[in-house]
């Protein structure tokens, strides 16, 4: 498969004015008289962990096709095999194991995977089991201005939901090891992709930091303690509080500070579902997006949200954004669709150059070393009088499950811009309906002999089976960057997304990072059923 890239892509992009660099840090929508240019303002790539993204370590092979310069005559040769091995790379899948032969569990399995467009990915995403309290929780995390902020939340959050659900009793358990130093309980069984990132440095101060904060819920001597609403919550304005807090704090390791300097000066936004039994509940701060797929009794599937999108298109936000700022600012909250016309999304860990006052920033960013070499971009916006002006605090949604809900999505706004949820439903829906239909009976014939064997074999390749993605998360990226108008998969379009140079890219295609749950039948049913 060989073609020259449309015209079309090389034209509307030298038709843009661009900037060039890697990191974006923010853009700006400038109105001009004639025409709205973009101009985009960028920071160098920010410092990474050693080892990169995970899909730079799992497979180089994206880069070698894609080329750097829009002035370079642009061609690619991808075969059906490379383009699967592009899309494949990030694939995470995990079954929940029965116990007695039974699955007690609510959640069947999960499947998951990512694309980048950035270079490296800004996204992360996250799954974890609790040990000390019931449930799984599942995370996506889309940052911005870099990884910095989004690997730390996708690290962190997690451990501080699981801690804010935790009994006294086990927390003064965990206290009294820490003082003993003895090791503590674990919290969390994480179910990772094997190259996924990890900021290992900071090990010691994050759970320095989440001591504090178990100490703190101690303090409260409340007992029940939180709800499920309340413990989402609490985790989630705590964790920003620290990461403000730790770029402040006098730092003698240099490598910490600018770490520190990294999370709290980049932003992500964050989709978490935590699921125990038939109760969901999803926290969510700025535009990911959880979305539930619901089999109807007349076999149609139909795209339940659980989120709203936190944003300038948002009558919510906006009402809110007034409520909390003079009405002198109330023209210039959101410029161009944008808060203080720089960012998208209205809430966010991180970006605290949108919620500390200058003089805390100018402070800040003076006592460092070399923030030009950090790649921080410097930049108060104009009408900047009330700050804070962004928020990290989530809308948490609950929902009881029913035996039709039959899996969950979560994933970034890269996936949202290209597919509605209607159509993201109806996607993995008959994905799941195909897969099960063409699963072959495996009513074995005695003796079994290899020719019986082989036979099988050949009527499942018939049936097609190896022609599906067996990971509905690329089933899902397949079809937003390669589908014609009909809906279906083109090959070609989908080769030259995947080959777009480093300047181009990211102006058709944002990273996409997709976590579907499966939910189990039997458990949802025999909760009605015993209840």
């Amino acid at each position: 498969m060989s073609r020259t890239v449309s015209s079309w892509i090389l034209s509307s992009a030298r038709s843009s004015i661009v900037l060039q660099g890697r990191g974006r840090l923010y853009s700006i929508c400038i109105p001009n008289r004639n025409n709205i240019q973009w101009k985009l303002l960028f920071s160098k790539t920010l410092l990474c962990p050693t080892g990169g993204s995970s899909l730079d370590n799992t497979f180089s092979l994206q880069r070698a096709f894609r080329h750097t310069s829009t002035e370079e005559q642009l061609s690619f040769q991808l075969s059906p095999s490379q383009i699967n091995d592009i899309l494949r790379a990030g694939e995470l899948s995990h079954k929940i194991l029965a116990l007695n032969g039974k699955n007690a569990n609510s959640v069947s399995r999960f499947e998951s995977n990512q694309l980048a467009s950035n270079t490296p990915i800004e996204d992360r995403r996250s799954a974890a089991t609790c040990l000390q309290t019931k449930g799984m929780m599942f995370g996506v995390f889309d940052g911005h201005a870099g990884s910095a902020c989004a690997q730390a939340v996708s690290e962190r959050l997690l451990h501080y939901i699981a801690v804010s659900l935790m009994s006294r009793q086990t927390l003064e358990e965990m206290e009294l090891a820490v003082e003993c130093m003895k090791p503590i309980l674990p919290i969390l069984q994480w179910h990772k992709h094997p190259n996924d990132v990890e900021y290992r440095e900071r090990t010691p101060q994050s759970f320095e930091n989440l001591r504090v904060y178990w100490q703190h819920l101690l303090d409260l001597d409340a007992e029940p303690g939180f709800s499920l609403e309340e413990a989402m919550t609490s985790a989630f304005k705590r964790l920003d509080s620290d990461i403000s807090l730790e770029v402040q704090a006098p730092q003698e390791n240099e490598l910490m500070r600018n770490i520190a300097l990294q999370v709290a000066f980049s932003g992500a936004t964050a989709c978490v579902a935590h699921v125990d039994g038939v109760h969901l509940h999803v926290a969510n701060t700025g535009d990911c997006r959880a979305v539930l797929g619901v089999h109807e009794k007349d076999g149609t599937w139909s795209a339940l949200p659980l989120t709203r999108d936190h944003n300038a298109f948002d009558e919510f936000e906006i009402r809110r954004l007034k409520r909390e700022h003079p009405r002198s600012e109330e023209k210039t909250l959101f410029v161009n669709d944008r808060l203080l016309g720089i960012l998208m999304p209205s809430r966010a860990f991180g970006d605290v150059q949108l919620k500390w006052s200058k003089e805390l920033q100018h402070s800040v960013l003076e006592n460092s070393c070399d923030v030009e070499a950090l790649n921080i971009y410097q930049y108060v916006p104009p009408n900047y009088h009330t700050p804070p002006y962004l928020t990290a605090e989530p809308e948490v949604t609950y929902h009881k499950l029913r035996g039709k809900d039959k899996f969950l999505v979560i994933a970034s706004d890269g996936l949202w811009e290209m597919l509605s949820n209607e159509k993201v439903v109806k996607l993995v829906g008959e994905h799941l309906t195909e897969l099960n239909v063409q699963k072959p009976e495996l009513a074995f014939q005695k003796p079994v002999n290899l020719g019986y064997m082989h036979s099988l074999l050949l009527q499942r390749k018939t049936r097609g089976i190896a022609s599906l993605d067996q990971n509905i998360a690329t089933h899902l990226i397949r079809h937003a960057i390669g589908s014609n108008e009909y809906g279906e998969v083109d090959q070609e379009k989908l080769a030259a997304m995947l080959t777009l140079p480093e300047d181009l890219v990211r102006m058709y295609r944002d990273d996409i990072t997709i976590t579907v749950v499966y939910f189990n039948p039997e458990t949802i049913e025999n909760y009605y059923r015993n209840n």
